[in-house]
C-alpha cells in the first residue's frame, strides 16, 4: 500500500512516516500544499490512501479536497484537524474526505482508521486474493501456497500483492517501485530484483512452472488467473 502525508509539521510527519513504513506501507510526505495538490492530480492512481492536514499554510486541507474531488480523483483521504466540532466534521465530510482524526491523537487510532477506510466495500478492497496456488488473506496478512502458510516480510507481501491484484499483467518496474517503495527510491537499484529473487525462492517457483516471467527491459508477470472473495 503507498500513501501520502500532507503535514507541514516535520516533527509529526516523520513519526507517522517512520510508524507506517515499520507496518508495511510505502509513505511519501510533502509539507507544501501546492506541490501535494500537483502531486496528487498527477499522480492519482498512485496512491491508495491520503493523510491530509487540515491547517496546512497557503491553501488548506479541506480546499485541496474540494479540488481534487472536483478533479475526480477518488483516492481515500483521511483529514488531520484539531477542530472537534460537529458542522466542522460535517463540512468536511461533505467536501470529500472520508474520515477525520481529531489532534491529538494516537498512532493506533490513526492505524485503525487507515485499515478501516482500505477495508471499505466502495474502496473495492478485497479480502482474499487467489492467483493459482497462492492465497493472500488481507485481513490476516497471510500468505498461503498449496494451502501452506509462506512468511514474507513486509516489503514481500506489499510486492506479492501488487502481482496478485492484477494476474497475468505485465508490471513495469516503475509500477512496482511507485506501489511498494517511497517516491524517493531509487529506481536504478537492484532492490527489486533481490526482492523478486526472494520472492520466487520462499514460493518455489521452478523453471517448469514459473509463477513469476522476467519480461526484459519491462518488468515481471505473475502467471495465472486471479480470483477474489470478499467479506
Amino acid at each position: 500500500m503507498h500513501l501520502l502525508i500532507v503535514e507541514d509539521e516535520e516533527k509529526l510527519a516523520k513519526a507517522l512516516k517512520k510508524g507506517l513504513e515499520l507496518k508495511g506501507f510505502a509513505v511519501d510526505w510533502l509539507p507544501d500544499s501546492e506541490k501535494a495538490l500537483n502531486r496528487i492530480l498527477l499522480y492519482r492512481s498512485e496512491y491508495d490512501l491520503i493523510i491530509l492536514d487540515l491547517m496546512l499554510p497557503g491553501m488548506d486541507g479541506a480546499t485541496i479536497t474540494e479540488r481534487v474531488r472536483k478533479e475526480g480523483v477518488t483516492t481515500p483521504i483521511i483529514i488531520l484537524t484539531a477542530r472537534n466540532e460537529t458542522e466542522h466534521k460535517v463540512d468536511l465530510l461533505n467536501k470529500g474526505a472520508d474520515d477525520y482524526v481529531v489532534k491529538p491523537f494516537s498512532f493506533d487510532e490513526l492505524l485503525s482508521r487507515i485499515n478501516a477506510v482500505l477495508r471499505r466495500p466502495a474502496q473495492q478492497k478485497p479480502v482474499v486474493l487467489r492467483v493459482g496456488p497462492l492465497e493472500m488473506d488481507m485481513a490476516t496478512r497471510v500468505v498461503r501456497k498449496n494451502g501452506e502458510e509462506v512468511p514474507l516480510t513486509l516489503k514481500e507481501f506489499a510486492l506479492l500483492e501488487c502481482f496478485m491484484r492484477q494476474p497475468g499483467e505485465v508490471l513495469s518496474r516503475e509500477k512496482l517501485f511507485d506501489h511498494v517503495w517511497d517516491f524517493n527510491s531509487l529506481s536504478w537499484s537492484n532492490v527489486l530484483d533481490v526482492h523478486m529473487k526472494n520472492l520466487r525462492k520462499k514460493l518455489g517457483s521452478d523453471k517448469d512452472e514459473p509463477l513469476f516471467e522476467t519480461v526484459r527491459g519491462v518488468g515481471y508477470r505473475l502467471v495465472g488467473e486471479g480470483s477474489i472473495q470478499s467479506e
